[in-house]
């Protein structure tokens, strides 16, 4: 027992950010512990999906053709079957709404210890998982008991996987007319709405409570359309309905890893970090040279924003 085994993640037809973040992770726990790394797809276009995720770091992956999205039993089956399969030592599934509804069920079934929302994992003879806790403000490490467990990832932690791959990819049948029919899926209502999704965005301009006032954010908005970013923003901002809530980043809105991340009147509470400290370059802009957005930015600018901002405007158009 030493391989591994993750499960990908996909929404709507296009796996999640998080797939090819689980493959660098997986493949990093696999050559510690000696052993291959299997990566399964479950349900959905199945095909074109292992094509995606068939990168140099995966040896073997593994399609299960059963229905189009989640469904909480059918992924709880499959997983438990593809684990009496491969036997791995360790099982990695996202930390995500999907991840957090069935890796219980499947440690629970499979009798084995389970870690949550791991930012780091490591082995060396056991295994030991990081946690942020105390919304972040506080790391620790768990040593996990056991030859083999359940660890779950938090998105973000971890570069994403990239490059084509020449793993075996093999169709994986397993007993349906065993799954369970405690639920079904009837329908996918993406919770907030709104057109944009700030997760896809390459180009971020976000705004905190530095604004001052809703009608300041015509100022920001005139910068996303010189730069060709998208607008997101702290809690503040959404708590005043200023902006909905799927234009939230944070802890409690939505974690997102653009190339470039334009923080504006933001101070770098840890709540708003968590969300937005895996995007590859982080600018903040901030009067106070002693905000917390600093210690994690790139590149700063200490100003008046309505002084910076208007600036960059007359750059950029």
């Amino acid at each position: 027992m030493s391989d591994v085994l993750f499960v990908a993640e996909h929404r709507r037809g296009e796996l999640r950010d998080v797939s090819y973040e689980g493959i660098t992770a997986g493949r990093e726990l696999a050559d510690e512990l000696g052993g291959d790394f299997h990566v399964a797809v479950v349900s959905g276009g199945v095909e074109a999906f292992a094509e995606s995720l068939n990168t140099p770091e995966v040896d073997a992956i593994h399609t299960v053709d059963a229905g189009e999205e989640f469904d909480h039993d059918t992924y709880t089956a499959a997983t438990e079957a593809l684990h009496a399969e491969i036997d791995p030592a360790a099982l990695v599934l996202p930390n995500s709404v999907n991840g957090l509804d069935y890796a219980p069920a499947v440690a629970d079934e499979l009798g084995l210890p389970y870690a949550t929302d791991a930012v780091g994992i490591e082995y060396d003879g056991g295994l030991t998982v990081t946690r942020e806790m105390y919304g972040s403000k506080v790391e620790t490490t768990v040593d996990v008991a056991g030859d083999q467990f359940v660890v779950s990832i938090r998105g973000g932690e971890w570069a994403a996987a990239s490059g084509a791959g020449d793993a075996e990819v093999s169709a994986f049948d397993f007993d349906e007319s065993g799954v369970a029919d405690g639920s079904r899926v009837q329908g996918f209502e993406e919770v907030g709405g709104g057109d944009v999704d700030i997760g896809d965005a390459e180009f971020l301009v976000s705004i905190g409570r530095g604004i001052e006032e809703e009608e300041n954010l015509d100022l920001i908005r005139d910068l996303c359309d010189a730069t060709g970013a998208t607008l997101s923003s702290s809690r503040p901002i959404v708590d005043n309905g200023w902006l909905p809530k799927n234009r939230q980043v944070g802890q409690s809105g939505k974690q997102v890893t653009p190339k470039v991340y334009l923080a504006i009147g933001i101070s770098g509470a840890v709540q708003h970090v968590a969300g937005m400290k895996g995007a590859e370059t982080i600018i903040a802009i901030n009067s106070d040279p002693n905000a917390p957005i600093f210690d994690i930015a790139d590149y700063g600018i200490v100003g008046d924003l309505f002084d910076v901002v208007p600036a960059l405007i007359e750059q950029f158009d």
